[in-house]
């Protein structure tokens, strides 16, 4: 195969590290590459040592193909397939097949520059198709290893081979103008050129070139679009519209649906407690205030998010990020959670915290958030790992009322159920302003009017009224659902007696059974017809231990009630949902439910290491660094040990060699002693003619041809001499020796 031109790769190596963002790279890979036309210093290197170079070039593949696939939510993507595939995983799958074949194609130059470099530095012009050939390698060793004579192999240079790869790759651009263009017309003409036919002209070359350029123009622009597609399309994005509790601006509930209410049993969360007694009951994520129509809006809560910054290391505390200032904490609990969403190109995600938890350790965050309605949202690696500390007391949600917009409210406000005003019509916005047409006192005591009679006749059955004092009001409510309610993921259908009747009410009135959205919801709604602040929580329950710390299963996400202490003035979680909601939930999972497990324990391993929360990736050093060097001698150093044991091989062979015993040694000793010595590479029969042609030796000639026959077939012959011609060898030497004797010593010499 040709090589190509001097200048030619590096100048392709440059303009690819500037299409691919890698100009640096570009250039200093293109400058070794061309320093081997001012070195002319070359390396011997055996096809063992091409064969090593190849290995780690396909190693250097492999890591680049698992890192570019992690890189690309690979682990997340595939994983959800394991769950359930849907129409969206399987289209997210798709994308992150894509995005991942567009990175390794864009990286490949790299990858398989070890091979370029060795053979620019190496004697040979050709390399043996066997040393990338897995398959003419293991013909060759049976071949070795049977005796047969081992095949000629076909040579290539890689020099071109690696100049198109160079080109392709370069085509992996998120540039919008035309400069790849430009670039891979002249360097592809540059290398057209000096393998042009002299049988056209230079017009007619040129010509043909440039038909080809303007179709290659239109194919070019088309990847380029496809690339800039599949980049900017973020799977991550997609991933938020997953998870039901993931949305700190409003909770769509599940209330009102008929059929399965289902779950899934993947991990969402793991927890290792410092404490094994410390461990919560709840993992809070966000907090409601608004209801209508089966959906929870943060109200006002929802644009009120202000910025926490981390508290640096000082001799006195460690860094940390404080949620409540100079509260002091009981409890400790790890947190491995995922940011499944997205915020700016960033993943991001509300954290599952403790209730009361006042600050957040060793947390690998971009940034942190904080809400008036307690919801802490983080941009951050795809897996965040940190120490949660909490304990009794002032928790980091606003007291009641807190940044209800007064703009929408009357004068002389007095009660929740005079002040507000008829139903608008049409639905509820997306809670940046409250309701639409709402004038609301306090968002913490707000009850829409449609919901108001189911929740007075339950009231009334209860003979509570906003006179009755707090704790009393919360144990009867507590008795209440726990004596006459139940616990369901399934809600039948049932027609509506009444066109007034909600969802709501009628779970209240008729059917008293539903999962804990309605438990939370109507718990809410009933504290505050009674005038008791009270709010709508989400997040995860805690029970399921696994190994010595906690796993957090999707099915485990919960809803409950945060209700207003005045006398302590702290809110408190407040749970009416009947406790045999746990082994409802787990009746629905299969028999291969450990197999699910042992998968996300595997995601969950990969994604530590993939977002630096491990450390294995200071232990993979340690072995790589070590590999390499061994495999750099092995290429580099090794060729000098190998030269030494061939040399004494040769030596071993050659001392074996037949017709070394030859009588016809002692002869040559014997000539050479009278000033007759045979040069060093001189032939045998010249030799031989300079011995006649010395005075007092011509009558040695029928001897001396004799002995000289049959020392040429006891060397060189395969079949050697048999034992006459052996002995006729050893008879005509010992008779030249003896006329030699009788001539006496030679004149001088």
């Amino acid at each position: 195969m040709i090589k190509p031109p001097p200048l030619l790769l590096g100048a392709t190596l440059l303009f690819w590290g500037w299409q691919a963002g890698l100009p640096w790279v570009g250039a200093v890979m293109g400058l070794l590459v061309e320093l081997a036309q001012v070195f002319k210093a070359r390396w011997d290197f055996s096809n063992e040592d091409f064969e090593r170079i190849w290995t780690l070039c396909s190693l250097l593949l492999l890591a680049m193909v698992l890192f570019a696939f992690t890189q690309n939510d690979g682990l997340s993507t595939f994983g959800n397939l394991l769950d359930g595939a849907t129409g969206g995983d399987q289209r997210r799958a798709t994308l992150t097949t894509a995005r991942t074949a567009s990175s390794v194609m864009r990286w490949m130059p790299m990858v398989f520059f070890p091979f370029l470099l060795a053979q620019t530095y190496s004697t040979r012009e050709m390399i043996p198709l066997a040393t990338i050939s897995h398959i003419l390698q293991r013909r060759w060793k049976i071949a070795q290893r049977l005796g047969h004579r081992i095949p000629p192999s076909r040579g290539f240079n890689v020099g071109y081979p690696y100049f198109c790869m160079a080109l392709l790759a370069a085509s992996f651009h998120s540039s919008e103008d035309n400069s790849y263009f430009w670039g891979f017309s002249v360097l592809l003409g540059w290398a057209l050129f000096v393998l042009r036919s002299r049988r056209y002209s230079l017009g007619v070359w040129a010509a043909i070139v440039l038909v080809a350029g303007v179709a290659g123009y239109f194919g070019q622009r088309g990847i380029a679009y496809t690339q800039r597609y599949l980049v900017a399309f973020n799977a991550q994005w997609l991933a938020r519209f997953m998870r039901r509790a993931d949305d700190p601006f409003q909770s769509r509930t599940a209330i009102g649906r008929m059929g399965q209410i289902k779950n899934s049993s993947a991990i969402a969360v793991r927890l290792q407690p410092h404490n094994p007694k410390d461990v919560p009951m709840y993992l809070h994520e966000s907090t409601f205030r608004l209801y209508k129509d089966q959906i929870w809006f943060a109200g006002s809560s929802r644009d009120d998010f202000s910025a926490i910054n981390e508290v640096p290391l000082s001799p006195t505390n460690e860094a940390h990020w404080p949620l409540i200032l100079d509260k002091p904490t009981t409890a400790a609990v790890q947190i491995s959670c995922y940011l499944d969403g997205s915020e700016n190109g960033i993943p991001a995600g509300l954290l599952p915290l403790p209730s009361g938890t006042a600050r957040l350790q060793k947390l690998p965050a971009f940034g942190l958030k904080l809400n008036s309605a307690g919801a802490v949202l983080a941009q951050g690696p795809g897996l965040v790992i940190f120490d949660a500390h909490f304990g009794p007391g002032p928790t980091y949600d606003s007291p009641p009322g807190t940044n209800t917009r007064r703009l929408n409210q009357r004068p002389q406000q007095t009660n929740e159920a005079e002040t507000v005003s008829p139903p608008a019509t049409g639905p509820p916005d997306d809670g940046r302003t409250g309701f639409r047409g709402r004038r609301i006192a306090n968002e913490d005591i707000y009850v829409e009017p449609v919901e108001i009679a189911a929740l007075d006749a339950v009231l009334a059955e209860l003979g509570l009224t906003t006179n009755t004092p707090d704790k009393q009001a919360i144990a009867r409510l507590s008795a209440f659902f726990n004596e006459k309610f139940s616990y369901s993921m399934w809600q039948g259908f049932q027609k509506k007696a009444d066109p007034e009747e909600t969802p709501l009410g009628r779970f209240l009135l008729k059917t008293r059974s539903g999962h804990c959205e309605y438990f939370a919801t109507a718990t809410v709604l009933l504290l505050r017809r009674l005038e008791i602040p009270a709010r709508y929580a989400t997040g995860y329950s805690v029970h399921e231990i696994s190994g010595d710390g906690y796993v957090v299963r999707y099915s485990d996400a919960h809803a409950w009630t945060l209700v207003w202490d005045d006398s302590r003035k702290i809110w408190t979680d407040f749970d009416t949902t009947p406790a045999s909601w746990v082994e409802a939930e787990r009746k629905g999972f299969g028999p291969v439910r450990w197999l699910g497990d042992v998968w996300s324990r595997i995601k969950f391993e990969l994604a530590k290491f993939r977002y630096g929360q491990s450390n294995l990736r200071k232990y993979l050093l340690w072995i790589i660094v070590p590999g390499l060097a061994v495999l750099f001698y092995q290429v580099v150093f090794r060729r000098g040990r190998k030269r030494q044991q061939n040399r004494k091989q040769d030596e071993k062979f050659f001392a074996s060699w037949p017709g070394l015993d030859s009588d016809f040694y002692r002869l040559e000793k014997q000539l050479a002693a009278r000033g007759v010595t045979r040069g060093a590479a001189e032939p045998l029969g010249d030799w031989l003619r300079r011995v006649l042609e010395t005075p007092g030796l011509g009558s040695l000639r029928a001897p001396l041809e004799e002995v000289l026959r049959l020392h040429y077939r006891h060397r060189f012959d395969p079949l050697g001499l048999n034992a006459s011609d052996r002995e006729a060898l050893r008879r005509e030497t010992s008779r030249c020796v003896e006329t030699l004797a009788t001539l006496g010593p030679a004149a001088s010499a």
